[in-house]
């Protein structure tokens, strides 16, 4: 500030004819004095102020505030009635804002862009577990609630949290280092002030705990806490952000003109000599040699010495100051050059009046970019890295900057390259608990643990996750079920009787075998229709039973298509049909053989039932009940296809269902009863003539049927679709097969093989024997 101020005085350009002045209080970290050195200022008549006796007036158009949260608040709420400006070279508490004093004038970014600018840096690097150590002052503990709250809303967790003061006991700071040692984490957040960050530094020493990353905060990451030494074993690779650094031309020079010749009787310049040089300024001599201590000359050169003090390279704060010292005196002379137009002059100047033009101020730093506008100092901050130099001392390099003019999702630009991590290391350090859980898993939280310390479980079957660390697994729809990895649902396999698969390939061979029998049956007995066997064994009725059977082996391809609405009801109502009008035609050839012996007299009633046209009439009426049974069940309920999911979670079973429970037990009911009337009159007639009759192969038939249509139902009805339909298949060609072989086959074979017996004095003298 005083460099400034000799600068702006020396300035022909900046307030001429008017010298700067300052008055300098030292208000030893106590909240008392520095209230009581703001009212001196304010008041005409100052005071006796911590040694200092004053008895002029003089005006102060601007105030400096003290360091510290709790000083800086209590000056700018003092100094807000009386319109008088205080700039804060140190406040950078979020609630400054928020109570908007309008006197108060801040250097420093508030800690709410340091946070934000903290999580970007986590983000960064991936990690999402930390330790948090903060100070138990009440400002940082509400600015740590404010961290905790940000990080928490990016998926960030504090592995432990710890609060401590510089004037805790030493068992409580040897708790603390303990708890550090113990951590799952060593990525370490320190939003704590320096006064007690030194304070932990010590105990940290102490116990020679290394291996931590710590992330600091801008109160303490530039300043050297810890030696050299000390620091290339505890501290190096520290990252933190701070405020941007510049170079102030001049000021080292000028710090290195200091000498206590130039202000005799000063204690604070004083004892800053004393401390640097090792002497005193006063000749102090003991009683013995070795308790001798050099007295100070003034004249020591600070060229020789190289500390904090001398240091100009990291000029930060100062900057401010520097910058700030500047703008008072822009605004002043703004203030005073507004022309004849009323403008005050220099005696009569009110603070009120400056207040107003530093408002509207504005300047630019050395390369063009803006730093204060309109009362507000540029939000920047700078990325530093705590690291060690060639030549061994301590070296804060700036790796990175934050920057809020930049775009969104831009602010933080990073050279990773020039990063020095913990130890020296170059590969950055791990920050997770548990790593991420790949597509295809969940993530199951740990009891008692935090959010971010979790165990990957492999989705459960039906189930996907197709996006890291979901939290749950998404179910995939019915249609569709997971891949091999559980991150994509694929559409399952649709599975149904067709003619691609093996059983699909031996149903149509056996029905194409079938068919081809049955046509072969009818041509051998349309070739010798006229034979004794062919007529006495009823050929109209035997070739409608053939009729039946082609029917029937063919219906058994309605099973190996794709179930849809025409297939579903064909299968069911063509199948119901052909097998009635075949148990038609078989329980008319037998009640014919039936009647005819059972009737003696020519004139019996009986007779008449042998008719031709008789027996057309009975088949044709029998059939249509089944028919009209069919037409019935297609217009109330008829079968329809559907997906049945329950036999396989991967695999869509396409199956026809019967629609109608009750037509389909209808249905079935009546073919059971036409079976069993025919089983019952192929019995009656089993003791009549073998040759005339067909009650033997008839009975055999039938009892096949019967044992192939009860077996069929248990399978049926717990057997998926595409098995289901070929046991239904394969039950039609069967009993097809029974009536074809057991009724047609010794009748071709007499008339192909045996034709000697195929005569009508063969078959009359065989049947009266």
């Amino acid at each position: 500030m005083i460099f400034a101020i000799n600068e702006i005085n020396s300035s022909p350009e900046l307030l001429p004819n008017v010298t700067l002045g300052y008055k300098i209080y030292d208000g030893c970290s106590s909240e008392t004095l520095s209230v009581k050195a703001v009212m001196a200022l304010i008041g005409a008549q100052q005071e006796s102020i911590s040694g200092y006796d004053c008895t002029f007036t003089s005006k102060v158009p601007a105030i400096f505030a003290d360091a510290g949260f709790i000083r800086s608040l209590a000056e700018a709420m003092l100094t807000g009635p009386f319109k008088i400006p205080v700039i804060s070279f140190s406040a950078t508490c979020q609630c400054f804002r928020e109570h908007n004093f309008e006197t108060l004038f801040e250097t420093m970014p508030s800690d709410s862009l340091q946070i934000m600018a903290l999580t970007s840096l986590l983000k960064h690097f991936g990690w999402n577990f930390v330790g948090l150590i903060q100070s138990t002052s009440t400002y940082v503990a509400q600015e740590s609630e404010t961290i905790l709250q940000e990080l928490k809303q990016v998926g960030i967790c504090i592995a432990f949290r710890e609060a401590f003061s510089e004037t805790d006991s030493r068992e409580r700071i040897n708790q603390l280092v303990n708890n550090l040692k113990l951590s799952h984490t060593k990525i370490i957040i320190a939003f704590a002030t320096l006064a007690d960050m030194e304070v932990l530094f010590q105990e940290i020493v102490r116990q020679n705990v290394t291996g931590i990353q710590w992330i600091g905060s801008q109160s303490w990451i530039s300043v050297p806490i810890l030696s050299a030494e000390q620091n290339a074993h505890f501290l190096l690779g520290a990252l933190g952000f701070d405020i941007p650094k510049a170079n102030i031309p001049g000021l080292k020079e000028f710090l290195l003109q200091t000498n206590p010749k130039q202000s005799p009787g000063n204690p604070l310049l004083n004892e800053f000599w004393e401390k640097t040089f090792h002497c005193s300024m006063q000749n102090i001599t003991g009683c013995h040699p070795e308790f001798q201590v050099q007295q100070c000359t003034g004249n020591e050169n600070l060229q020789d010495v190289n500390n904090s003090y001398t240091d100009t390279s990291q000029l930060r704060i100062s900057y401010r100051v520097y910058k700030a010292v500047y703008a008072i005196a822009r605004a002043l002379h703004n203030l005073l050059s507004c022309g004849d137009d009323g403008c005050p002059k220099l005696s009569d100047v009110a603070s009120w009046q400056l207040l107003n033009y530093l408002k509207t101020f504005q300047s630019t730093d050395a390369d063009g970019s803006a730093i204060h506008s309109h009362g507000k100092w540029n939000q920047k901050y700078e990325l530093v890295n705590r690291q060690i130099s060639a030549s061994g001392a301590i070296d804060i390099v700036t790796v990175g900057i934050y920057d809020t003019s930049r775009p969104s999702g831009q602010e933080l630009q990073i050279s990773e390259q020039d990063i020095v991590w913990r130890n020296g290391q170059k590969e950055v350090p791990r920050g997770i608990c548990s790593e991420s859980c790949p597509p295809g898993t969940r993530k199951a939280m740990r009891p008692e643990e935090p959010v971010c310390c979790f165990d990957c479980v492999q989705c459960h079957d039906a189930h996907i996750s197709n996006v890291t660390d979901a939290r749950s697994c998404t179910k995939c729809p019915l249609e569709y079920w997971p891949n091999q990895h559980k991150n994509e649902c694929l559409l399952k396999e649709v599975e149904f009787l067709s003619f691609q698969d093996r059983i699909g390939v031996t149903l149509i061979s056996s029905t194409v075998c079938g068919a081809c029998l049955t046509i072969a049956t009818a041509v051998v007995f349309f070739k010798y229709r006229y034979t004794p066997l062919a007529r006495a064994n009823n050929s109209e009725l035997s070739f409608l039973m053939l009729l039946s059977l082609l029917l029937c082996f063919l219906s058994s391809l309605l099973f190996s298509v794709r179930p849809t609405h025409w297939s579903c009801t064909l299968r069911f109502t063509v199948f119901s049909v052909t097998v009635v009008l075949c148990l038609s035609t078989v329980l008319g050839k037998t009640l014919v053989v039936l009647l005819a012996f059972k009737s003696v007299a020519p004139h019996s009633k009986r007779v008449k039932w042998l008719n031709p046209r008789c027996q057309r009439l009975g088949v044709l009426i029998l059939t249509s009940v089944q028919c009209l049974t069919c037409v019935l069940w297609v217009t109330a309920s008829p079968p329809f296809p559907f997906s049945n999911l329950r036999y396989y979670q991967h695999v869509i079973s396409l199956e026809c269902h019967v629609g109608s429970l009750i037509y389909f037990t209808v249905t079935f009911l009546y073919i059971f009863l036409l079976a069993g009337v025919t089983l019952a009159a192929a019995y009656f007639a089993r003791r009549l003539p073998d040759t005339f009759n067909e009650a033997t192969h008839i009975t055999f038939s039938l009892l096949l049927f019967l044992v192939v249509w009860v077996t069929f139902f248990p399978v049926y009805v717990s057997a998926p679709e595409k098995y289901a339909a070929a046991v239904h298949a394969f039950a039609i060609l069967a009993s097809s097969f029974g009536f074809l072989l057991c009724i047609f086959a010794p009748k071709c074979y007499i008339i192909l093989l045996r034709p000697e017996k195929n005569t009508r004095k063969n078959l009359i003298n065989f049947a009266f024997k």
